[in-house]
């Protein structure tokens, strides 16, 4: 069963060539429109805010802020691409950042165990999401759902409703607060996944199969795609990715409580959303994430300095979601609207799994 459907709409090669310059801008616009949107704000709140926006220490903290929503968007948008969706991602990092501080400090284990630890139990909660999906056939939607509160009563049980706090080492603290070039470590971290993530999906045969399954999963097993072995790999990626940012918020917050995680379920998911509309609009994809998240930050950290509520953020999360969505369908309905009219005796494609 499908929660989602991916369908590219970025235009092809063969479709600009011929094009004249007003019409190749026409085509171009809605492709990146959001990156353009995006360097607008910067310039907007960078006039509007002189002396706090376009700063160094605003840099440091958009990315020390949003590290950990960027990387649970990248996680989010790999069953995505599948046409799954994955929504442990939000209830999973509550447990995994309680763990991996309740390991070293009630357990005594080394951090590195510690971290392993965690990440194995992000990467086999992924297993169990991929089972109930493709062998217990329950919509991805409401199996992650219902996988992610069961994880989420296991954090409140393991805490007693309390905070897990303790002294932690050196090496476990440095994960989060090291700098490099001036600039917080872990946005190099989300750098470097989105970079593997790039390369995995845009030019390795797994990205094209992947992207084929997001399409038309029939269509993809009768091309002999292993579609049930991607689907749970995939949510496998997704565990591991979920459970890596919960190690990164207990290196940042030094204390574990089930209070803390859930709220950056929403942000995750707007952001691999709004990845859909740009780049390639009706897919998702990584860069496109990236400036989904972006976006995202700029926005909220441009309101907050000129003096915005507190009530802004979930605002502005929730209105870009629904104008995300909105965005999306319309590109797949599109999609669906020029195969109809596609002129007789043109060949067929596949969506997603040609290169453009």
């Amino acid at each position: 069963m499908q929660s989602i459907q991916s369908n590219a709409l970025e235009p092809t090669p063969a479709e600009m060539r011929g094009l004249s310059t007003g019409d190749k801008v026409k085509r171009l616009v809605p492709v990146y429109g959001l990156v353009i949107l995006t360097a607008l704000l910067i310039v907007v709140f960078s006039i509007l805010l002189p002396d706090t926006f376009p700063t160094v220490l605003n840099l440091r903290s958009i990315i020390a802020n949003k590290t950990i929503i960027a990387i649970l968007s990248l996680a989010a948008m790999i069953p995505m691409a599948c046409g799954r969706i994955d929504l442990t991602i939000g209830y999973g990092i509550v447990l995994w950042h309680i763990l991996a501080i309740s390991l070293q400090t009630m357990y005594g284990l080394p951090w590195p165990f510690a971290v392993a630890i965690v990440i194995l139990l992000g990467a086999m909660t992924g297993v169990l999401n991929g089972l109930l999906v493709e062998v217990a056939k329950i919509d991805s939607f409401i199996a992650t759902l219902g996988t992610g509160t069961v994880i989420y009563a296991l954090a409140l049980w393991h805490t007693g409703g309390r905070q897990v706090v303790g002294v932690l080492p050196d090496g476990f603290l440095a994960l989060n607060g090291t700098m490099v070039f001036g600039l917080p470590i872990t946005g190099f971290y989300v750098l470097g996944l989105a970079l593997i993530m790039w390369i995995v999906l845009e030019y390795l045969p797994i990205g094209r199969y992947v992207y084929a399954i997001g399409a038309n999963p029939k269509a993809a097993a009768l091309n002999g795609i292993p579609v049930r072995k991607f689907v749970i790999a995939a949510f496998i990626a997704s565990g591991t990715l979920s459970a890596i940012a919960g190690v990164l918020l207990a290196s940042r917050l030094r204390i574990g409580q089930a209070s803390v995680g859930l709220e950056y379920l929403l942000p995750a998911l707007v952001g691999a959303f709004l990845g859909s509309t740009t780049i390639k609009p009706g897919r998702v994809n990584v860069w496109g994430t990236m400036i989904g998240v972006i976006i995202l930050a700029v926005g909220i950290a441009g309101i907050q300095q000129i003096g915005g509520s507190f009530f802004v953020e979930p605002l502005f999360n929730g209105v870009t979601l629904l104008v995300a969505i909105g965005i999306a369908g319309y590109a797949q309905r599109r999609r669906g609207a020029a195969g109809a009219i596609k002129p007789k005796g043109a060949p067929d494609k596949t969506p997603d799994t040609a290169k453009t």
